[in-house]
């Protein structure tokens, strides 16, 4: 969602001023058009040169500064911002804007712009406690502008506590929020992702080859689309995707029923993209299995069908299902909607490449009840939950104007 957008980063004196130079790497690896403004502190910290180099863009710090065309340098970056980034925002740049101060490049850009800004903050824990920095951000977010919450850990000066960068990574994510639509806004949405994995002794399990990617693709898109986030995931290789997503992990298939159910409760939608075990050993071994000289049988037996369980009780919810197959594509997934009562099914064909367990692609079909098929080409689980998520706006503004 990056990709195309103007950004204008501004630049100011803190010791984190080398952290906006990757910064500006990532943006523009994310396809933004990126343009630095550096104050006179800042420069003392990182070169303009290195911007400049890294965005490909002119770096501005002269309040006089003339663009293209003579164009008043604060006045045209201010009209050419989609968004503007304070990274790091010194004490020193919140009091100002926070005062209606605007003496240098930067601040004077800032209070002629009428695009978001957002401010990450960097500095000692001392500083970010401080009773006149408190009523400048109180001051600073009642009038609309944006802040993150520092991150916590020892501090460039040596201090521990609150007032590190935040990761760059969230930084990024919390830019692609403020670029968002908010069309999920008041949705409890319970999401399932990756596998469930069955014990046959405490060393072994049954389980399948699900990465969680396309489950934690919906989790993130939902948060940014303001909706209320519960992602119960089984065992996945990587961390939370947000802060601010209630994220529950589990491991068997019986302990994903117990979490949907257990957080069911005031959900508008729910959305099972789990690979959830149909089989579980009936009986597991509370020591290893020694290999013996004979072949050895594993009974199995059914695990309790979730979907098919959230179908009967789930009242006015949205029930999206998931339907990953290798042959019949269409009528197992069909079978599934009708079966299961569902809203709609996503279904992939597991064997093309790209459509696969792990990949960071998926191209899939929507399925309805009414035997509509929507038809999408290959792309990223990102695009893809993006799709889902708009069939469930439209289902939700339908149900709201029966």
């Amino acid at each position: 969602m990056l990709k195309g957008k103007r950004i204008v980063l501004g630049v100011t004196g803190g010791i984190a001023a080398y952290k906006a130079a990757e910064f500006v790497r990532l943006l523009v690896k994310e396809e933004a058009d990126v343009h630095v403004v550096m104050t006179e502190n800042a420069q003392k910290f990182v070169a303009p040169l290195t911007f400049q180099t890294l965005s490909g863009n002119p770096v501005v710090s002269d309040p006089f500064a003339l663009l293209e065309d003579s164009e008043i340098g604060h006045i045209a970056l201010a009209d050419l911002a989609e968004l503007v980034v304070i990274l790091p925002a010194t004490a020193n740049i919140i009091g100002k804007i926070a005062n209606g101060i605007a003496d240098d490049f930067l601040s004077t850009m800032v209070m002629a712009t009428r695009a978001p800004v957002l401010f990450v903050p960097s500095m000692n824990v001392n500083m970010w406690e401080n009773k006149a920095l408190r009523k400048n951000i109180q001051t600073l977010t009642g009038m609309g502008y944006h802040l993150m919450e520092p991150g916590e850990g020892e501090l460039a000066c040596h201090w521990y506590g609150k007032g590190r960068l935040p990761e760059l990574n969230d930084v990024a994510e919390k830019m692609e929020d403020l670029f968002s639509p908010k069309d999920l806004k008041g949705e409890k949405i319970v999401i399932t992702a990756g596998p469930t994995q069955e014990p046959i002794d405490p060393v072994r399990f049954i389980t399948n080859p699900s990465s969680g990617k396309m489950g934690y693709a919906l989790a993130t898109m939902a948060r940014r689309r303001g909706a209320e986030v519960t992602l119960i995931t089984g065992p996945v290789s990587f961390p939370p995707p947000r802060r601010d997503i209630q994220w529950i992990p589990v491991r068997s298939a019986e302990e994903m029923r117990e979490a949907v159910f257990g957080h069911l409760g005031g959900s508008s939608v729910v959305i099972k993209a789990a690979a959830v075990s149909d089989y579980r050993p009936k009986v597991t071994s509370e020591k290893k299995i020694k290999k013996g000289s004979s072949d050895y049988i594993l009974a199995l037996e059914r695990t309790k069908d979730i979907l098919e369980e959230l179908g009967k009780k789930k009242g006015n919810r949205i029930l999206v299902g998931f339907a990953a197959e290798t042959e019949d594509v269409m009528v197992n997934a069909k079978k599934k909607l009708q079966e299961k009562n569902l809203d709609f099914i996503v279904v992939n064909d597991v064997t093309k490449p790209g459509a696969g367990f792990g990949s960071d692609t998926n191209q899939v079909k929507i399925l309805y009840p009414s035997g509509q098929v929507k038809d999408l080409p290959l792309m990223t689980k990102e695009e893809v939950s993006q799709f889902i998520l708009d069939d469930v706006v439209k289902l939700l503004n339908q149900k709201k104007n029966q």
